[in-house]
């Protein structure tokens, strides 16, 4: 039954090769908006604390290292999460797992609105730390299965899709801080908690409703397998610089602009949309071009990468250069950087299912959920690293120092991938002769 099948689906193919690319059907477009919604609701939900919660954090008896331990255990907990999540999705149920993470989102959204009533000092600080680690599993578990079943239900057009997708991340990442930084300046702390918080609770009967179920058999390869390879290590790295980046200004931006500019929160807000506006409008036509021409996609991460560093030596500006920080600069190098940022990171995951499906991996939903599950683990790591690091280095240096240590890590990121890919090509033209006799000969080789 199975082979005739994929037989008569050949047949057909070839027929209407030459036909028009077919409309998506009435099921992926309702996946499509769905995974959008998650995107968005998410995204606006972690990015909301940005303008005002580090100083609402020292109000209540927390320093700025205390902030970025705040931040950072959000993404150890990501961190561990998609790992555990990533590695089980199969068993789990993709479908189930997203509902269950959307729900536990909005219920902890909604409890981190309510803390402002708890004591200044240890007990603040202990229940942000319980809460935003709870509140991590639960963005791990609806991002990861969310990753997942995009590059199963679209596997031709995964990085145009994800790059849709990451258009309303931008969003959410976009109206987060101005819509958090007005909503606390008009009406207190616990409003844009409780707002966000009610909107991602909507997201899970509509998700119950529109999503649909994906079934598949468990796989036998592990993480350990993917980290074998050296490419695959080489792009979790970038993938590392990108959310460090990141991580380190959502803990340090807000009080540097604060301080430097004597600007208020909701002026804070809208600075940050430097950063995703950029993202935001680059990111679906990144995807497309990156699909289209994916031999594109490895001198993307690098370019993005060079970009990024200077955007963040730039940023301060470092010290070195005698430069004076100024508004408009700062404003323009978050565009760089939020530029920068979809032109690498959009070709990582589709560069990463490739990869491992040309080494043998089995393609389905488990291979897609180990992916899905590494990428949000590398994305956590660097994410608990930006905020932590930079936060100590902006302690006892400055902002400016920090963000130069953030460009340096991305110049590295671009400077091995560099290598790696100009390197490539001679070693696999050495190692085609060793198994080409296995080879059926109408196959073309696979060079990147």
């Amino acid at each position: 039954m199975e082979p005739h099948s994929n037989h008569s689906s050949d047949n057909l193919a070839s027929v209407e090769s030459t036909d028009p690319p077919p409309r998506m059907t009435k099921q992926q477009v309702l996946t499509l908006l769905s995974m959008a919604s998650v995107n968005f609701s998410s995204m606006i939900c972690y990015s909301i604390l940005g303008p005002f919660f580090p100083n609402e954090a020292v109000k209540k008896g927390a320093n700025q290292t205390i902030v970025g331990l705040i931040f950072g255990c959000y993404a150890v907990s990501n961190l561990i999460g998609s790992l555990i999540l990533g590695r089980y999705i199969v068993q789990i149920g993709a479908k189930f797992m997203l509902i269950t993470g959307l729900f536990v989102s909005s219920f902890c959204t909604i409890l981190f609105g309510l803390l402002d009533r708890v004591p200044a000092g240890t007990a603040f600080i202990t229940l942000c730390f319980i809460v935003r680690s709870i509140d991590a599993v639960g963005f791990a578990a609806a991002m990861t299965s969310t990753f997942a079943m995009t590059a199963k239900i679209f596997p031709n057009n995964v990085a145009t899709v994800l790059g849709s997708l990451e258009m309303f991340t931008g969003l959410g990442l976009i109206l987060g801080p101005p819509v958090g930084g007005w909503f606390y300046q008009s009406f207190g702390y616990e409003v844009p908690f409780m707002l966000l918080g009610c909107i991602l609770f909507v997201m899970v009967p509509f998700n119950i409703y529109v999503l649909p179920s994906i079934e598949a058999d468990p796989s036998q390869d592990s993480f350990f397998r993917l980290l074998s390879h050296v490419k695959i290590v080489l792009i979790c790295y970038v993938i590392f610089t990108l959310s460090a980046g990141l991580g380190f200004l959502d803990a340090t931006l807000s009080l540097f602009a604060m301080d430097e500019f004597d600007l208020s929160p909701g002026y804070v807000g809208l600075i940050m949309l430097g950063l995703s506006l950029p993202y935001c409008l680059a990111s679906p036509l990144l995807g497309y071009f990156t699909d289209k021409f994916p031999g594109t996609r490895k001198w993307f991460m690098v370019i993005g990468g060079i970009a990024t560093a200077t955007g963040f030596c730039l940023l301060g500006p470092i010290p070195i250069l005698h430069i004076p920080s100024q508004l408009w600069l700062l404003i323009l190098m978050l565009g760089v950087i939020g530029f920068s940022l979809g032109m690498t990171a959009i070709p990582t995951f589709p560069e990463i299912i490739a990869h491992a499906y040309e080494h043998g991996f089995e393609e389905g939903l488990s291979t897609l959920g180990m992916v899905s599950g590494l990428f949000g683990a590398v994305w956590s790591l660097g994410m608990f690293y930006g905020p932590i690091v930079g936060g100590l280095i902006t302690q006892y240096l400055s902002f400016k120092w920090a963000a130069a240590v953030q460009g340096g890590l991305a110049f590295l990121a671009a400077f091995f991938l560099a290598v790696h890919y100009s390197c490539q090509p001679k070693q696999q033209r050495r190692s085609i002769p060793e198994d080409s006799e296995h080879r059926d000969e109408s196959t073309p080789l696979l060079i990147d």
